[in-house]
């Protein structure tokens, strides 16, 4: 989230909103559990949560009795009184709440805020009451439990959350809660989980028989099935069509490098917790690589580079290997191992801004072409600690935010949250049920283009040094499709459908007409399986719509007679019989606009 779009969260009703009902939650689990022990209770992007340190496992009941109990609080109108007390008071108030006495002391030393997270702000002890609760917080809450409509909150589960995060502290219960203004914000906000459950591409990938993870591979490494990989190869070939199209130049490059291209990129240094150990090889350490750019750097440094040549596009779609911990990996979203569709551009000054017009005219044509249509952009602007002339930076941040205007996107700046060596544009787009993916990336660097010392001769025969631009459009080829496969839930359109037609013989004498249908449509490049079991018809239709095959072609005596197939449409339209060639120019169409 932007820096920007937290701080107007943070100043919202809603916030204020769910803030308060992490309080009513705590009064009244404290209310079942006197002996409860309470750490803290922030709000969060849907919701809140409240941690506790409980006698015993929460269950499903107790979630129904705490909700209830919570609207009768709500009812009850009370108001929220702040009072700012000292350090000494507040320990005598908390006395036997062991957490809140940890973060009493955070906020007496200073630099932590009531949930013992960093701040520069002065540390100020303030203390809300509600009713009989009180608890350790600087708000804002509402004026009173009467702005909190009972019927839009929910408590949603329970799950483990070590105190502080640390593994060696004791584990406490987090309750979540989701708390909206309006009952129908709720509804949507419920049905949108839901929704989000039914495409988890976890889920759909092994029902589609997409891709698999196993544990004697190793995790955050995934294996593509057949269908996985052939839509991972349409994809492919698009990407590179389109790149050959727009003036790029394809490169491939090492899975493994010496460990001085690595110090010199910088790496070793800023990087080196995200990198595996490194390989031994005669004596000398080689490092499997984490990212593509320092490679194509050598190539851009291969030969003198001329003003005349640039720009210079290099796009990779390269394999790179990156340490994760265990517990952040998911699914295909977060992997160890996977393909970044990498694209290095090297350019003069004065090209610069038509440059990342290019970039971004190009990145948002391939996400539309997959059929993402809500943009939204962030640019993240200089930080305190950075690298490069203050110029540079202007120039740089100026065009990315011009180029934006013309774009007409709208964007969001994030003040000093660009890295330390560049600003850059990310997008995000929403998918079909309304979730923010960050996808591409347009990033400067005034970093590696020092570090290796590359540059081009000018038209006055003088060197100078090109401006650099990372992309990465896609992200993650991995990711990627874990985006799309949730964004169509499994249904891909017709252009990416891994199968795009299932025949289906009604009888075995039907067979040989399938088999010939379907040979006859291969060589017009149709992705097509003939299902040759014994089982009944319905079953097979049946399946092929579980599989979100988008035609199903039904073959009995009078499609045999007529040379012709029955369609079914995975939507449940049926068009009946048709030609073969009425058949190949509905399909043709329908690949060529990507419905």
């Amino acid at each position: 989230m932007a820096a920007k779009h937290d701080a107007d969260y943070k100043a919202s009703d809603l916030y204020r909103i769910r803030h308060s009902a992490a309080h009513v939650m705590a009064e009244a689990v404290l209310e079942k559990f006197p002996e409860a022990k309470i750490a803290i209770g922030p709000p969060i992007a849907d919701g809140f949560y409240y941690d506790f340190d409980l006698p015993r496992s929460l269950t499903p009941e107790d979630l129904e009795e705490i909700e209830g109990r919570m609207k009768e609080i709500i009812k009850g109108k009370f108001p929220f009184t702040r009072e700012e007390i000292s350090a000494e008071d507040a320990k005598k108030l908390f006395a036997d709440q062991p957490y809140k006495l940890e973060l009493i002391e955070g906020l007496e030393k200073g630099g932590l805020d009531e949930y013992g997270n960093p701040t520069d702000e002065k540390p100020i002890i303030s203390t809300y009451k509600l009713d009989h609760f009180v608890d350790l917080c600087r708000g804002p809450h509402v004026a009173n439990t009467g702005a909190i409509n009972p019927n839009a909150i929910k408590l949603m589960n329970v799950s483990g959350a070590y105190w502080r995060g640390d593994e060696k502290r004791p584990m406490l219960q987090r309750i979540y809660g989701t708390a909206w203004e309006k009952p129908t914000e709720l509804k949507d906000y419920l049905w949108k989980l839901e929704e989000a459950k039914k495409r988890d591409h976890r889920k759909l990938g092994k029902e589609l028989d997409l891709y698999s993870i196993n544990d004697e591979v190793g995790q955050g490494l995934i294996l593509w099935h057949p269908k996985g990989a052939k839509i991972r190869k349409i994809i492919e070939n698009f990407w590179s069509e389109e790149h050959e199209k727009s003036g790029y130049d394809f490169v491939y490059t090492p899975h493994i490098g010496k460990s001085q291209l690595w110090e010199t990129s910088g790496h070793l240094g800023f990087y080196n917790e995200n990198m595996y150990s490194p390989i031994d090889i005669e004596g000398t350490k080689y490092y499997i690589k984490p990212m593509n750019c320092p490679f194509h750097l050598y190539i851009y440094k291969s030969n003198t580079r001329s003003y005349r040549d640039l720009p210079i596009r290099y796009a990779e779609e390269g394999t790179v290997y990156r340490y994760e911990r265990s517990g952040v990996l998911h699914g295909l979203t977060r992997v160890r191992g996977f393909t970044q569709d990498d694209a290095h551009h090297f350019c003069r000054p004065d090209q610069m801004p038509a440059e990342i017009d290019f970039v971004v005219e190009f990145s948002l044509s391939i996400l539309r072409a997959f059929g993402f249509k809500d943009f939204q952009a962030y640019l993240s602007t200089k930080p305190e600690k950075s690298v490069g002339d203050p110029q540079l930076w202007h120039d740089a941040e100026e065009a990315l935010e011009a180029s934006l205007k013309r774009h007409n996107l709208p964007y969001e700046v994030d003040p000093g949250g660009g890295a330390f060596y560049g600003p850059k544009i990310d997008f995000k787009v929403n998918d079909a049920i309304g979730r923010e993916w960050q996808l591409s990336t347009i990033q400067f660097d005034f970093n590696e283009p020092e570090r290796f010392n590359i540059s081009y001769i000018g038209e006055d025969g003088q060197s100078y040094r090109p401006y650099m631009i990372h992309r990465a459009l896609l992200g993650s080829l991995e990711r990627f499709f874990g985006v799309l496969i949730e964004h169509y839930g499994g249904a891909f359109p017709i252009w990416l459908a891994p199968i795009q037609a299932e025949i289906i013989p009604i009888a075995d004498r039907h067979v040989d007409y399938a088999n010939t249908i379907g040979a006859k449509l291969r060589e017009q490049g149709m992705r097509v399986h003939v299902d040759s079991r014994s089982d009944r018809m319905n079953a097979k239709i049946r399946d092929a719509q579980n599989q979100k095959v988008p035609y199903m072609l039904v073959l009995g005596d009078q499609e045999m007679e007529n040379n012709a197939v029955a369609l079914r449409k995975r939507s449940g339209e049926n068009l009946g019989a048709i030609s073969l060639e009425a058949l190949l120019t509905l399909w043709k169409g329908e690949v060529a606009e990507k419905v």
